[in-house]
């Protein structure tokens, strides 16, 4: 129940912008984004709003939005006369818009389509042991159909002011025309869909209120583009391997799951859901015998292997697949396997899953100069002056690049080891010649190898003569630990344990880190049971390594991560040295971030995990801890922020942050708290504002009733596609780089920021939206100390793009998130109201839940 704070509180908005960043900073200059001004002459008409409802034959709902598009491009063009020569855009739901009004307030048609394919299941799946493959479950996937028969009927609903339109082209209503910008959208879309514009590369485009009046926003997107070919061609490239025998099936897997194939002969497709254990030749199932029967007058069953079914009975000739594993495209409780030669995955241009070799994508990295000259020639080619609509709305849409004025902030000065200064230069900055600001002492480690193929002993030398450079005081590990031969081949989490027995019944007490050696540089399967093993069961934080070539800059980023996992701090900024700042660093203030991790696309029942980082050390910046637990898959509301489990008792996240500022900072509580959110959209920033605020207030008060901390609240957002460009020149805008004019949002608070320097393809700003500021904050203040906390990200010698909090909490989510396989009933679950049962997170052990794990 919420309390009576809650309650009283009154529903929050977003703050009103209070005005543009004034102070002067050495370089100001012009540059260009992909914003175009759209100005609207006709104003007096009026959209008209329909509702579409389209059913087959038979009466059930059409669902499939391809289809539902072209039944209605069939519409119109079968009973053009019943629109009256009316154009219309359609959302490929349930919303259809014209310019007029169609003669009747209710429509309906009926229309027969050919050649549409579509997927349903005409067989049960099997019920036999193993998941036999027989022949009902090959008649599920797509089959063509010689036609079909759909009713449309189509309703009136609204009527919609095109002068609403034209009032989004003054600052001072530009929040009051939702409707009217959708409405624009929708014709943009279907205009861009008949272009094909959106079947090669990602495109979008998109109508924004700005300060400068209506815009329209065009991008292209980097994409990952996949041939189709075989499943087994598929997975050497992608795993750069010589042939079949040396693929790593549980990388295969990973790679595999959610992806889709198309079978041989039956030219079906299929989701792939995993893989098999066995090899094909050893696979068992009961298949039916045809023909015969038992005593009981069922069908008989007989034992065969996946292969021989294959080849004896469906008489399909296999030539490599009895080897190894099938491919899985069945439920969890009901498998359904095929051989790996029958399979070939189909084409996708959405595949996020790839390799950085090239060989098995295209991707596409489009450099400053180039993505200007790819969006001016899509404005030519989308020649939207021809869309009927369009110039029905008296719509026009500029050609020219809208120019910003842009504010290049000074990198904050850090603070090194012996009082030593660092002077960030194009966001940058390294420790060559200088100590850590606080580094460690290493007296007791061990070193645990996993069958990497490395030096171990020219390592450890190395790391020891690196960390002695840094000022970090590395003794000789107790000892190296080898994994035994006879195990390499187990299971991962069979691995990790007999690891764990070996190493703690060799060692007489905890060591400080272990250092690990993995043999995969990403994915590693054994990542997450070794994490999960150190941090939960033993609390000995550990640092994971794969070292294929090792050098001076490798050692310093590697030992950068274990100073700050073991309590030190690499560099700090020079205002935590010696606080100038009131606002931050003189009166107690608590920093938060706050992410939720929803786990990969296609895993809908799996728990999401949200994060929440604090910092600690008062008046510290650069130190954090983070707590994460689990709660409903999909949800982007932090829901345990406030716990109360009795009237002594919270159990939230809240609290728990809140108690180690109070005890790491010298018994204070903050008087400010700061409070950095990602991963909202603009129709989430209410529940932002009036549910986790709330939540954080109430655990505020719960504590101290007589307590009132005040509150800002920023969004930081980095799914989006404004981007910005340097007028003659072929290069990424500076590192520092602020604009708060021109594009930014009318009356709320927001600015954009580059702070860091770009690589390759073009820089993606950060958008901050300010929600609430009781603090005071002048916008310059603001956007400067935003600046500097994406210079305090302790792994990095780098400026980051977005501040280290929300980057950190993103990473603790996403580490925790290994540990979901492993969820037992024994850590228990989280019910809440209307759902079933949660998985909840183990909590981290005690001597390592303060630690910044997450690094």
């Amino acid at each position: 129940m919420a309390s009576p704070h809650a309650q009283d509180r009154e529903p929050a908005l977003s703050m009103t912008r209070s005005g543009l960043a004034t102070k002067e900073t050495k370089v100001q200059l012009y540059i260009y984004t992909n914003h175009f001004k759209v100005n609207v002459t006709n104003v007096d008409g009026y959209f008209f709003k329909y509702n579409v409802s389209i059913f087959y034959e038979d009466g059930r709902p059409l669902n499939d939005k391809v289809i539902r598009r072209k039944v209605l491009d069939r519409v119109h063009e079968t009973y053009k006369a019943e629109f009256n020569g009316n154009f219309f855009a359609y959302d490929g739901e349930k919303s259809l818009f014209t310019v007029g009004a169609l003669p009747s307030n209710k429509l309906e048609f009926t229309i027969v389509l050919e050649d549409i394919s579509s997927t349903r299941t005409t067989g049960m799946r099997s019920q036999h042991a193993h998941g036999s493959p027989n022949e009902s479950d090959w008649k599920r996937g797509k089959h063509p159909y010689p036609s079909k028969t759909y009713k449309v009927e189509i309703s009136y609903a609204a009527k919609i002011p095109m002068q609403a339109i034209a009032k989004t082209l003054s600052v001072q209503d530009l929040e009051k025309s939702p409707e009217a910008l959708r409405v624009l959208d929708i014709i943009l879309r279907q205009h861009l869909v008949k272009k094909g514009c959106l079947l090669v590369r990602g495109f979008h485009s998109r109508f924004c209120t700005t300060q400068g009046g209506l815009s329209l926003n065009i991008d292209v997107s980097t994409t990952s583009v996949i041939r189709t070919r075989p499943v087994v061609e598929f997975l050497i490239a992608h795993q750069n391997a010589k042939d079949p025998f040396s693929l790593d099936w549980e990388k295969a897997k990973r790679a595999l799951t959610n992806f889709k194939v198309r079978t041989s002969p039956t030219n079906t497709e299929y989701k792939i859901t995993g893989l098999s254990e066995k090899i094909c030749k050893e696979l068992m199932f009961f298949s039916k015998q045809k023909g015969k029967k038992d005593e009981n007058g069922k069908p008989q069953m007989i034992e065969i292997t996946v292969y021989d079914y294959f080849v004896d009975i469906r008489r399909i000739p296999l030539s490599y697949s009895g080897d190894f594993p099938c491919i899985d495209v069945g439920k969890p409780n009901r498998p359904t396997y095929i051989p790996l030669e029958l399979c070939s995955v189909v084409s996708s241009e959405n595949y996020t899953k790839c390799n950085s070799s090239g060989s098995l994508v295209e991707i596409t990295r489009l450099k400053p100069r180039d993505r200007m000259t790819v969006l001016t020639n899509a404005l030519g080619i989308n020649n939207y002056a021809a869309e009927p609509l369009l110039r029905a709305c008296g719509v026009s849409i500029s050609n020219n690049f809208t120019p910003v004025k842009g504010r290049i902030l000074a990198a904050p000065r850090l603070k090194a080891g012996c009082g030593d200064d660092i002077f960030p230069c194009n966001g940058r900055w390294n420790f060559s010649n200088k100590k850590l600001v606080e580094p460690t002492t290493i007296n007791d480690w061990a070193v645990v190898n996993f069958s990497a193929q490395c030096e171990i002993d020219s390592l450890i030398n190395e790391l020891i003569k690196c960390g002695e450079e840094k000022g970090i005081n590395i003794a000789r590990p107790v000892n190296v630990f080898e994994e035994s031969s006879e195990h390499r081949r187990s299971p991962p989490l069979v691995r990790v344990e007999m690891m764990c027995k070996l190493l703690f019944s060799k060692i007489e007490q905890k060591p400080q880190f272990l250092l690990c050696l993995l043999p995969e540089r990403k994915n590693s399967p054994l990542y997450g049971h070794w994490k999960r093993k150190n941090l939960i069961e033993y609390g000995v934080v550990t640092q994971c390594i794969a070292p294929a070539k090792v050098n001076g800059r490798y050692l310093t980023n590697v030992l950068l991560k274990i100073n700050a996992k073991l309590g030190g701090l690499n560099s700090k900024l020079s205002i935590e040295h010696s606080p100038s700042n009131p606002l931050e660093s003189k009166i107690p203030t608590l920093i938060l971030g706050m992410s939720v991790f929803n786990g990969s696309p296609g895993k809908s029942g799996v728990p999401s995990i949200a994060a929440v980082v604090s910092s600690r050390c008062w008046p510290l910046f650069s130190k954090y801890r983070a707590c994460v637990r689990t709660q409903s898959p999909k949800v982007a509301t932090i829901e345990s922020l406030f716990q109360k489990v009795s009237d002594k008792k919270d159990d939230g996240i809240i609290r728990e942050l809140l108690m180690d500022f109070y005890t790491s900072s010298g018994s204070k509580k903050p008087d400010q708290i700061i409070i950095f959110r990602d991963g909202v959209s603009e129709s989430q920033f209410n529940q932002v504002l009036n549910v986790e605020l709330n939540q954080i207030i109430e655990a505020c008060k719960f504590w101290d009733a007589n307590w009132s901390p005040q509150f800002v609240v920023i969004i930081a957002q980095k799914n989006h596609h404004t981007r910005f460009f340097r007028p003659e020149s072929t290069e990424h805008v500076h590192p520092g780089t602020v604009i708060d004019n021109t594009i930014c949002r009318g009356q709320n608070s927001d600015f954009y920021l580059c702070s860091h320097a770009g690589i390759t393809g073009i820089t993606r700003p950060t958008h901050y939206h300010v929600l609430l500021d009781q603090v005071g904050f002048s916008p310059d203040d603001l956007q400067e100390f935003v600046h500097s906390l994406s210079y305090v990200y302790q792994s990095s010698t780098t400026a980051i793009s977005v501040v280290a909090p929300i980057s950190y909490a993103h990473s603790a989510a996403t580490q925790m998130a290994k540990f979901m396989p492993g969820i037992s009933s024994s850590h228990g679950v989280i019910n809440t109201a209307g759902s079933v049962p949660i998985p909840q997170l183990p909590r981290l052990h005690e001597d390592v839940c303060n630690s910044m794990f997450f690094v």
